[in-house]
């Protein structure tokens, strides 16, 4: 069926492998935020439900015959049919978050139709050649045998950005490990969890292992307590991440965070820019500039400032905005209305304190939560509009002097995720790379990969997803002190 016709309401919710009512009567309404019409409705979770599903997730993983029991290789191939199961609806689901969240249909099959599968398998094969336990030779006689364990019951609380591929980064390596899963999807992007059910449900998942309950913050928080609960994913704001920060270092649970972020697009003195408008849109204004990572501050050397500002008013101008739907747009609207006039807010500001508008920062006419591409000059690092994240599509080009002074501004800031630097000599933009306070950053371009750790420092998180340090996140250690081989 066409989603974009037909209104996609279910009354289930997917605990313990399978399809059930919900405890209350409340229901999640989707609007699209490209026409403001209803495209479908979910039950609202409540707490009860969060009990049933993290009790499902708790028998399965203590079962002795359960997931955590399973060879690594068997839980390998189930990831490897997930994948197989998630590719065959990546049309639908691309077509689903682009619905939902406003991300441009073309940037959604790219990323939410491909990245999950491409992430499951990279877990798949991570799991088949890793050594979960080991011996060593112990300095005061004896062996040790260190093994590693799966953590057990994860809270994985997902985001409205990217729903299906932020997704993966938690349930991949969770799944590979024997962890058991409750998934809280954002309450603007649930009709996409509906295929990852179904794709489990193909790919023979057992029972309680993905257990889905879309909901609100206030049972979100429920959840990051649980006492069923013995890890919690979260990727979301800052202001959030302490909050349950807060609450799992009371409960001593392990917590990773992926939170926001405020990063600078460093253009150095040689950088060519005339051929790098696709990896300059990629790395300051993918999907709307609804994405955390982005180097929304544009660092510019004075003495090419005007150059650099009319490249990037250029690219904002250049950029086609309308239906998340239409295969023609590259600016989609904001995900809601209440984020719109949340950046709308913004330029406000920006423009009260002496910020320059080169271009945008107004609504386009018609239907919808848009937001002109915005581009302002004149911007200095101490103005709000660089300080804090406004996730759209809003650019602050600020001037430097020298190279020192670049690496000063890139790092004063409450945030380190992401980041670019643009040169024409990519050893020397690497060590200018290596100077910067981030988790991430890409030299001429920036795309994340699954075998590189994604995560921030400062205020942009803890922990890291992806890579083999994501698997290391859902492990943990227990030594196990034997007497020599002689003495057994």
């Amino acid at each position: 069926m066409s989603t974009q016709e037909v209104s996609l309401d279910t009354d289930t919710l997917f605990i313990g492998g399978d399809w059930v009512p919900s405890r209350g009567t409340g229901r999640i309404d989707v609007v699209s935020p490209s026409t403001e019409e209803h495209v479908g409705s979910v039950p609202d979770g409540t707490k009860a439900d969060m009990d049933v599903a993290v009790a499902a997730a708790r028998r399965t993983f203590e079962d002795p015959t359960g997931w955590s029991s399973w060879s690594p290789a068997d839980r390998a191939d189930v990831l490897e049919r997930l994948a197989q199961a998630l590719e065959a609806r990546g049309g639908e689901t691309a077509h689903r978050v682009s619905m939902q969240n406003g991300m441009p249909i073309t940037i959604a099959l790219q990323l939410e139709a491909v990245f999950p599968a491409i992430v499951a398998r990279y877990y798949a094969g991570m799991i088949r050649s890793t050594t979960l336990e080991e011996e060593r030779a112990g300095l005061l006689g004896g062996m040790i045998r260190v093994a590693r364990k799966p953590v057990g019951v994860i809270a994985a609380i997902v985001p409205w950005n990217y729903p299906q591929t932020l997704a993966m980064f938690k349930l991949a390596p969770a799944m590979a490990m024997g962890c058991t899963v409750v998934m809280k999807p954002s309450p603007e992007t649930v009709l996409d969890s509906l295929l990852l059910a179904e794709a489990a449900e193909e790919a023979g998942v057992p029972a309680g292992v993905l257990n889905i309950v879309p909901a609100g913050r206030d049972v979100g928080a429920y959840l990051v307590a649980h006492p069923g609960v013995d890890k919690v994913a979260f990727t979301g704001s800052t202001a959030a991440g302490r909050s349950i920060a807060e609450v799992c270092g009371r409960l001593l649970r392990p917590v990773s965070l992926e939170l926001g972020g405020k990063s600078a697009a460093i253009v150095l003195e040689d950088a060519d820019l005339s051929q790098a408008g696709e990896a300059l849109f990629g790395a300051t204004l993918l999907n709307n500039g609804q994405t955390c990572y982005l180097g929304t501050r544009v660092l510019a050397p004075r003495s090419r400032y005007d150059e650099v500002v009319d490249t990037f008013a250029a690219i904002a101008t250049g950029m086609a905005v309308g239906d998340a739907l239409d295969p023609a747009t590259m600016i989609g609207p904001m995900a809601s209305s209440r984020h719109r006039d949340r950046v709308e807010g913004y330029i406000r500001t920006a423009q009260e304190e002496g910020a320059r508008l080169v271009t945008g920062g107004g609504r386009p006419a018609g239907r919808g939560w848009f937001i002109e591409p915005t581009v302002f000059a004149d911007v200095s690092n101490d103005q709000t509009i660089a300080r804090e994240e406004v996730f759209g599509p809003v650019l602050s080009v600020i001037a430097y002097d020298g190279e020192e002074d670049a690496v000063r501004i890139a790092n004063d800031s409450e945030y380190g995720l992401g980041g670019s630097v643009w040169t024409s000599d990519a050893d020397h933009g690497t060590d200018v790379a290596r100077r910067i306070q981030t988790g991430t950053i890409g030299v001429n371009h920036y795309v994340p990969d699954p075998v590189a750790p994604f995560g921030g420092v400062k205020g942009s998180g803890l922990g890291r997803e992806l890579g083999p340090e994501g698997l290391a996140a859902y492990q943990q250690l227990q030594s196990i002190y034997l007497p020599a081989p002689s003495e057994r």
